[in-house]
């Protein structure tokens, strides 16, 4: 019986072990940080309350689990609203998880705002991030973006509409280029041409009666170069709201460029998953649990990490 006792008593404390890691792993070992872009108003702004102010906030990992890169974060919703649980705070999480740095945007959304107000919230976040970089402890060349849904349409806009270098600039922050040095996409929007856009995101950033140039614009397959950024597509062969047809041409020009590029299509699964873990507001579809392993080995291979410690397998369970 004693034997009994003891094998008991080591199995809840290695079971209360792993579940007070999991835990710490998914809600963070240190506490997030909001701040704001701009000192003061952002462009266009047409007031100064929450809906006004553009910020990031900041989730950096464990001081010696951290890497020497960061992605900013841009969450779905259509341009209308925000999924900054898990499209946002979630995916900061997971990327702490391997060394990463997170810095989850909320940018100015329809229908108070609309374009260019979020094309100039996320670039000012790259340009913050990279300015930056020495204090949240990465370096300058290796900020990426990484977005969902309209989110993928706002990061493939930022990656195919960057700004470079502006040493003249008033403002210290914009001196420095706006060009992430690598992207995931997530389910994008990437055209805004039909059949296969999104009606509703083009409608809510673009108004009832887009300017037919302004649609070509925001198409940003058409826009790809040599310069583009390598990138990393996720998609589901179901996604009814928005089609796979968005991730297939934007790898197309990717490849077309001469721009590294990976993409992924799952067979099965709904629009909108985020981590597919079940964890929060995200659904669990075990089916797509692997597209974030390939997308961390994706990320791996665009530089030498100082580590491979990662918990990220926490995330799936």
């Amino acid at each position: 019986m004693a034997i009994l006792r003891r094998a008991f008593f080591v199995i809840v404390i290695v079971t209360a072990a792993a579940l007070l890691g999991i835990h710490l792993v998914r809600s963070g070992v240190t506490p997030a940080t909001v701040v704001r872009l701009w000192p003061g108003d952002a462009p266009g702004s047409l007031g100064t309350g929450d809906a006004d102010t553009p910020t990031i906030s900041v989730f950096l990992p464990a001081r010696w689990h951290a890497g020497d890169a960061g992605m900013v974060i841009c969450p779905g919703g259509g341009y209308s609203m925000l999924q900054s649980s898990y499209e946002g705070d979630d995916i900061a999480r997971w990327l702490n998880s391997f060394g990463v740095a997170g810095f989850v945007l909320k940018y100015r959304i329809a229908p108070r705002y609309r374009f260019p107000a979020p094309l100039l919230d996320a670039q000012r976040a790259v340009r913050y991030v990279r300015y930056h970089a020495a204090g949240f402890g990465i370096r300058q060349d290796r900020v990426g973006i990484i977005g969902f849904s309209a989110g993928g349409h706002l990061a493939s806009t930022v990656i195919t509409h960057f700004q470079g270098d502006n040493p003249g600039a008033s403002d210290l922050v914009d001196r420095v280029s706006s060009r992430p040095d690598f992207a995931i996409l997530a389910y994008p929007i990437v055209t805004f041409r039909a059949p296969w856009t999104h009606q509703e995101s083009v409608h809510n950033l673009l108004g009832p009666n887009p300017d037919p140039a302004l649609i070509d614009e925001l198409s940003n397959e058409l826009h790809v170069t040599r310069d583009t950024p390598p990138t990393f597509l996720f998609h589901t062969g179901q996604d009814t709201a928005v089609p796979p047809e968005n991730s297939l041409m934007f790898y197309e020009a990717l490849r077309k460029a001469g721009v590294p590029a990976e993409l992924h299509i799952y067979a099965e699964g709904r629009h909108g998953v985020g981590l597919a873990n079940g964890h929060g507001n995200a659904p669990r579809v075990p089916r797509l649990l692997s597209w974030a392993l390939r997308a961390e080995e994706w990320l791996e291979n665009q530089w030498t990490p100082e580590h491979r410690w990662s918990f990220s397998r926490l995330f799936r369970l």
